[in-house]
C-alpha cells in the first residue's frame, strides 16, 4: 500500500467520512468541540417533525431553543441552524453570533448579531425542503471568544470564526417532510 494511499485512508478515518456521508463541510467542522450541552425547544422535540408553523408552509418563524449544560468557560455563545440535505450541499438557515456567555435560549424577534445565511441575507430562512425529509440542525456553541464579527458578516467568514474559537457544542435535530 503506498504512503499516500494510507495517508487518505488515515484522514478520511479520522473524518468520520464513509461512501454514505457527504465531506464535512465548514459548518460541521464547527461542530467538533466536546458536545456538553443539551439543545431543547418547546416547540419540537429531538428527532420529531418541525411544525409548519416554523416552516415555509406556515409563518415562517425561527422555533424556540433552549439549552443547558456546561459552557466550558466560554466567553461567547453563537447558533447555526443548517441542513445537511439540501441538494447543493449543507444550506445554512440561520447565523447568530456573539450572544453573551450567560444566555441560556434564543427566540424569534430577539435582537441579536446575525451572519448571512446560505439565501445571502441576515435572519431565518425557514425550512422549505424540495422534496424528501430533510433533517435541520439547531447547534449551539460555546466559544473561547467572541467572534468579533457585526451584523451582517459573511457566511463563510460567520462559520470559520465560529469553527476556530468553539470549545463546545450541542445539537437539536428537527425533520421537514416534503
Amino acid at each position: 500500500m503506498s504512503s499516500r494511499f494510507s495517508w487518505l485512508c488515515a484522514v478520511l478515518l479520522l473524518a468520520g467520512c464513509t461512501a454514505d456521508e457527504p465531506a464535512a463541510t465548514n459548518a460541521d467542522k464547527a461542530s467538533t468541540p466536546d458536545t456538553t450541552l443539551t439543545v431543547t425547544s418547546p416547540d419540537f422535540v429531538e428527532g420529531a417533525p418541525i411544525p409548519a408553523d416554523f416552516t415555509c408552509a406556515g409563518a415562517g418563524k425561527a422555533p424556540s431553543i433552549a439549552w443547558t449544560g456546561d459552557t466550558k468557560g466560554a466567553a461567547a455563545l453563537a447558533v447555526v441552524v443548517d441542513d445537511p440535505d439540501a441538494p447543493s450541499g449543507t444550506y445554512v438557515h440561520w447565523i447568530v453570533l456573539d450572544l453573551p456567555a450567560g444566555t441560556t435560549s434564543l427566540r424569534d424577534g430577539d435582537k441579536v448579531t446575525q451572519g448571512k445565511n446560505s439565501s445571502s441575507g441576515k435572519g431565518w430562512t425557514p425550512p422549505c425542503p424540495p422534496s424528501g425529509t430533510h433533517h435541520y440542525r439547531f447547534t449551539v456553541y460555546g466559544l473561547s471568544r467572541p467572534t468579533g464579527l457585526g451584523d451582517g458578516a459573511g457566511r463563510q467568514e460567520a462559520l470559520d470564526a465560529i469553527s476556530k474559537s468553539a470549545v463546545t457544542s450541542g445539537r437539536l435535530t428537527g425533520l421537514v417532510t416534503h
